[in-house]
């Protein structure tokens, strides 16, 4: 199975950057060489020092996750991943075609969590899956007929170049 990532921003990273910022504040730096120092703007290296000023280096300490929490955990997404997988006849339909209709109605039958469409697009962009168009060919296609018929009809029907 496919290794499933979220997009996530490095939380102790941005930590570690404004614990940086109050050292260099209490080294006794201006804010615009903190803010050319760490590379972050003006404005941000004010509103660290103003904080940092107020609540010290406790005051620049990360708030936890940002936003709100996933309705599907990573071992939800894996477990509709596998149930994609097994393909949309396993579960009931009667063509091999996924829809959004489908994808939605299968993370409920599977997680018990009820997505929008445009939900559920986010959530088949999360897995690594994009929109796929199946080749459409009627049923009564007749390759043979059809290449008999360009060797020998069109020529016949086929303008000539003049010249």
């Amino acid at each position: 199975m496919r290794n499933i990532q979220r997009p996530r921003r490095d939380f102790a990273a941005l930590e570690a950057r404004r614990t940086a910022a109050a050292r260099l504040f209490a080294q006794g730096h201006r804010q615009a060489e903190v803010a050319r120092r760490l590379d972050v703007s003006r404005q941000t290296a004010s509103r660290w020092d103003q904080v940092w000023r107020q609540q010290g280096r406790t005051g620049l300490k990360g708030a936890g996750r940002a936003g709100r929490k996933p309705r599907l955990e990573f071992s939800a997404l894996e477990r509709v991943e596998a149930a994609l997988l097994r393909g949309a006849e396993a579960w009931g339909f009667r063509t091999h075609l996924w829809t959004l209709e489908r994808v939605a109605h299968v993370i409920w039958k599977t997680c018990h969590v009820q997505y929008s469409l445009p939900q559920t697009w986010r959530i088949l962009g999360q897995l690594g899956w994009s929109r796929q168009r199946p080749a459409r060919r009627a049923k009564e296609r007749n390759d043979r007929a059809i290449t008999r018929w360009k060797k020998v009809h069109w020529p016949r029907i086929k303008k000539k170049p003049s010249g």
